[in-house]
């Protein structure tokens, strides 16, 4: 009797450990938050004629800054992701708040950007030639003798 309920809780083992593998795919998946949290409230604050050190105490230091003419820029930027226990990303929402700031260091306008008014930029791979020899490191440790 004790091999039947030995085999009996083997195969109710193995069986519970085949059910479990096929959970629901959304279980494998995080949800994070990377960069800036942009809260509605500080967004509502920000108006035309405020000073910089006035976005800085409500909105923080920028993660990014940029200068045009005598039109300076802030960024803030806030990514929502959707990562996989394999380590797969896929961006699921980006919000940028744009600070821009005329020549007396007022806010003259901010803009909210999100991810559809991006593009995509395709990365180059070429190489530039160079004259002479490409050494590889072995090369190069073996030269100097």
């Amino acid at each position: 009797m004790s091999l039947r309920l030995a085999k009996a809780s083997v195969v109710a083992t193995i069986l519970a450990v085949a059910l479990a593998g096929c959970s629901s795919s959304t279980a494998l998946v995080t949800q994070r938050t990377q960069g800036y949290v942009i809260p509605s409230t500080a967004l509502q604050q920000i108006r035309p004629g405020q000073s910089q050190q006035t976005v800085q105490l409500v909105l923080g230091s920028p993660q990014s800054t940029n200068t045009f003419g005598d039109q300076t820029a802030w960024y803030y930027v806030e990514t929502k992701v959707n990562q996989t226990s394999f380590g797969f990303t896929q961006i699921k929402e980006r919000t940028v708040l744009a600070v821009y700031f005329d020549k007396s260091k007022k806010v003259s306008e901010r803009a909210v950007y999100s991810l559809q008014d991006g593009r995509a930029v395709d990365i180059e791979t070429r190489r530039t030639p160079s004259f002479g020899q490409d050494a590889t490191f072995i090369d190069s440790i073996l030269s100097s003798f």
